[in-house]
């Protein structure tokens, strides 16, 4: 039977054996992909989640806050899918489902 020792071991091996092939005592590993469609997809809805939240403050834009708001966080949802990342697609796909409701709820 393994203990939780071995587990973690074989995993502190492999990493400390990056870190001597990269000969630096600090390495902050970046996991998140650089420069693939979902870099670029994150990026954008990020700042269009800002200008949501600039038409937010700012006070009497609604719904276009909302539409801004709603294209950011499914932009999110699509990164999440991507990168199979369940915490993603969770929150974005809460999000969406409240902002669809804040859009409706002002066209009816």
């Amino acid at each position: 039977m393994l203990t939780e020792d071995n587990k973690i071991e074989p995993i502190k091996q492999k990493l400390d054996e990056k870190i001597k092939l990269l000969n630096s005592s600090r390495v902050i590993k970046k996991v998140t992909p650089k420069g693939d469609l979902s870099w670029y997809i994150k990026w954008i809805s990020s700042f269009i989640i800002l200008a949501g939240m600039v038409l937010t403050a700012s006070g009497g834009v609604e719904p276009y806050n909302l539409f801004f708001h709603f294209i950011g966080v499914t932009g999110w949802l699509v990164v999440g899918y991507l990168w199979h990342d369940r915490a993603l697609i969770f929150i974005n796909g809460i999000a969406m489902f409240i902002f669809a409701s804040g859009i409706v709820r002002y066209f009816v």
